[in-house]
């Protein structure tokens, strides 16, 4: 078995509340696992990231204090073996640039929609990024077999139906396979620099509002969204529809919400949008009430007070203006970033939509 297939059973394993409760560590039993822990800690606080593992350690040990049962021991387990391995085969390429493609896995080869794909996968390889899909057929198959084997990525899932790996990423290292939606969910999200939805069925939609869900909400660093049709096609100006209907109407959602993603029928257009996030921005990270906006090139001062006048809704009551700055202290850590300036501010955290057009703007520069 590979090191990627931490297990063959693609359902969730439940806990049952009629299983029988597994007998609990005696107090005696568990100081002396406790104390034989606490030395391994002591010792794993004296390497690097080592506190960390730590609290991995010490938040096992508390699953055997609980009483949880074997179910619930193999869910943590098998989630902890899936996001590790996934996490050690993306290490060598986290510097380059990634863009996940959604779309249905029913999708036939001869379809707009597969060729539109395959185009915009070609593009995108040929601009140096690499391509994550779900390793299946359809859509996910385009995208591979656009880019190429060598910049692609396979977070492929096990099904009982509608799901056998594509021949572009078959047998690939890159490929990972896993038993858990969430667990590869979190690391399409983790491992993307930009999604790209092509028409697709309840798993497209999933993808599709998770992401907007995630960024809306600030859980999810800001990144592009694209929704590309064939030509002349309808399938997301109708989903729009549906959204500025049923949850704009209704207030469920805002105005700003629509500068989130962006709708088009052109691979051109959808290559674009994605690459030109990344014109002038670079990154944010957040450090207490602020944000640092990483930026390649700083706003002149003109062009700060332009951006002071016009999104100065979007700072916290209370606080930091707008400012220009180079790498802060906390910041230390991240050597190769060094050199950027940033744009700080305390940012409100709730409108992302306008921080998103925040972004479109210093991109403009």
């Amino acid at each position: 078995m590979k090191e990627s297939d931490t297990t063959d059973n693609p359902t969730i394993e439940q806990s049952s509340e009629t299983a029988e409760r597994p007998r609990l560590p005696t107090q005696a039993e568990f100081s002396e696992v406790h104390n034989a822990a606490n030395k391994l800690v002591e010792e794993l606080k004296k390497l690097e990231d080592g506190d960390l593992i730590a609290e991995l350690v010490a938040n096992s040990l508390k699953l055997l204090r609980d009483g949880s049962n074997r179910g619930d021991i193999k869910l943590v387990n098998r989630s902890f073996k899936e996001l590790r391995y996934a996490l050690k085969i993306f290490v060598p390429y986290r510097d380059v640039r990634k863009v996940s493609i959604f779309g249905s896995a029913r999708t036939p080869e001869s379809d707009p929609d597969y060729i539109a794909a395959a185009e915009f996968a070609r593009k995108m390889a040929e601009k140096k990024w690499m391509v994550t899909t779900g390793a299946g057929g359809g859509i996910m198959a385009a995208g591979h077999g656009g880019a190429g084997r060598d910049p692609s990525f396979g977070l492929a899932i096990r099904l009982p139906f509608e799901q056998k790996t594509n021949e572009f990423i078959a047998d690939d290292p890159k490929l990972i396979n896993f038993k858990y939606f969430f667990t590869r969910k979190l690391m399409f999200l983790r491992s993307s620099h930009a999604v790209v939805l092509f028409p697709g069925g309840f798993g497209t939609m999933d993808e599709g509002f998770e992401v907007l869900t995630l960024i809306q909400t600030g859980k999810s660093t800001p990144m592009p969204i694209v929704m590309v049709d064939r030509p002349g096609g309808q399938f997301w100006t109708a989903w729009q529809e549906y959204v500025k209907t049923h949850l704009l109407g209704r207030k469920l959602i805002s105005p700003e919400d629509f500068h989130l993603y962006k709708i088009t029928d052109s691979v051109d257009a959808a290559v674009e949008e994605v690459v030109n996030f990344y014109k002038n921005f670079h990154s944010v990270r957040y450090f207490r009430d602020d944000v640092i906006i990483r930026l390649q090139r700083a706003p002149s001062d003109a062009q700060l007070a332009d951006i002071k006048g016009k999104f100065s809704d979007i700072v916290s009551p209370g606080g930091s203006e707008y400012r220009v700055t180079a790498a802060l202290p906390v910041e230390a850590e991240e050597e190769p970033l060094a050199h950027m300036p940033r744009l700080v501010f305390g940012f409100n955290k709730k409108d992302q939509g306008r921080f998103r057009a925040l972004i479109d703007y210093l991109n403009t520069l």
